[in-house]
């Protein structure tokens, strides 16, 4: 009878999804419930995606960075649109299509759900200062920019 558990050498990989997997759960939970009535983590993923310098992308390149359904990403960009957080753009390269821009009401939806957080992210801080946070910070990164290139490689 085939064994279907992890060899032992690939349960860490494993264990870093699950762990990361929990504190995404975790953090959206707690990020959500401290948005304005009516608007989701979808909508705040957003607005931190467009802020982090990708301002101007077009729905479908946002729907496949949060690997959600080009329907999906249009009904998340017209929630945003309705709140004035984005203006959508006719597309200069391609007429068929359009480019999302933030406007500054949305970067303020943004900064203040940020801000929000930060009497829980000082609680965490008493457990973890800033900078064993900041040290384990790059691997964190870096694993997600592998796993990242890896989802590319799949498509």
């Amino acid at each position: 009878m085939p064994d279907d558990t992890l060899s032992h050498d690939l349960t860490p990989y494993f264990s870093m999804f699950v762990e990361v997997g929990i504190i995404n759960q975790i953090g959206s939970a707690f990020l959500e419930a401290r948005l304005p009535k009516g608007l989701l983590v979808s909508h705040f993923g957003v607005t931190s995606h467009l802020s982090r310098g990708f301002d101007g992308a077009t729905p479908l390149e946002l729907a496949r960075a949060f690997q959600v359904a080009k329907t999906t990403m249009t009904h998340t960009l017209g929630g945003l649109e309705k709140h004035g957080f984005v203006e959508l753009r006719p597309n200069p390269d391609d007429g068929r299509s359009k480019r999302v821009w933030l406007t500054p009401a949305g970067r303020e939806f943004r900064d203040d759900a940020v801000r929000q957080l930060e009497p829980l992210f000082q609680k965490i801080a008493e457990r973890f200062p800033p900078d064993q946070v900041s040290a384990f910070l790059p691997g964190v990164s870096e694993f997600r920019a592998v796993i990242d290139q890896l989802r590319d490689e799949e498509k």
